[in-house]
């Protein structure tokens, strides 16, 4: 590993140890729904897109994954011995370090890996508030808007290469309407849309 996550040099000796350093490419699934949970993920470089899947495909988009963070859902499934409830995809290129489904409980000997497992709980359940709040107290058009600045950033770029189709499954929603709000913010000056892109101004 080139650089120590962690500053307890005894925590980031049995990371060496024990766990694995992986590449993944740009739109990878690295986790299903229903998939047992091996492993738990920390972002070394890059960015991973976390969304919620019901039983009939519907995805809802929830956070990313951005580097020194991991997932709080897969830590939850881990320690209940549940199978995933996320659909994880790669941003773009992505390095990451697996870490073994046993290690979650038996680290927290060590106060930083302590300490770093609930800020995820913590900043992580932030986020989801903010998603609740977006999808039952605003409009489709600030839902939209978050999710292209998240996309956005997740990225560091401006211009975005989805078509209105796959935001549309990532919203749970129609694509005409994701089209007729696209076209709205571009009159408002928020967007600009080209041929399968969408660049934020």
């Amino acid at each position: 590993m080139l650089t120590p996550l962690f500053k307890d040099p005894k925590l980031n000796e049995e990371i060496e140890k024990y766990c694995r350093h992986k590449s993944l490419d740009k739109d990878q699934t690295m986790m299903s729904p229903g998939e047992e949970v091996v492993f738990v993920p920390i972002v070394i470089s890059g960015a991973i897109r976390i969304m919620r899947q019901n039983e009939e495909g519907s995805e809802v988009f929830l956070y990313h994954l951005y580097p020194g963070q991991t997932c709080a859902v897969a830590l939850n499934c881990c320690q209940a011995g549940q199978k995933s409830m996320i659909r994880a995809v790669v941003e773009d290129r992505t390095e990451i370090v697996q870490v073994p489904v046993r290690l979650i409980d038996e680290w927290y000997k060590y106060p930083e890996w302590r300490s770093f497992v609930n800020n995820t709980y913590g900043s992580r359940f932030r986020e989801l508030l903010q998603v609740i709040d977006l999808i039952a107290f605003n409009n489709m058009d600030k839902q939209l808007l978050h999710y292209l600045q998240e996309r956005a950033r997740a990225l560091n770029t401006k211009a975005l290469y989805i078509t209105h189709q796959e935001i549309a499954e990532e919203l749970h929603t129609h694509r005409e309407a994701i089209s007729r709000l696209l076209r709205t913010m571009e009159e408002k000056k928020m967007l600009k849309l080209g041929r399968h892109t969408i660049e934020l101004l």
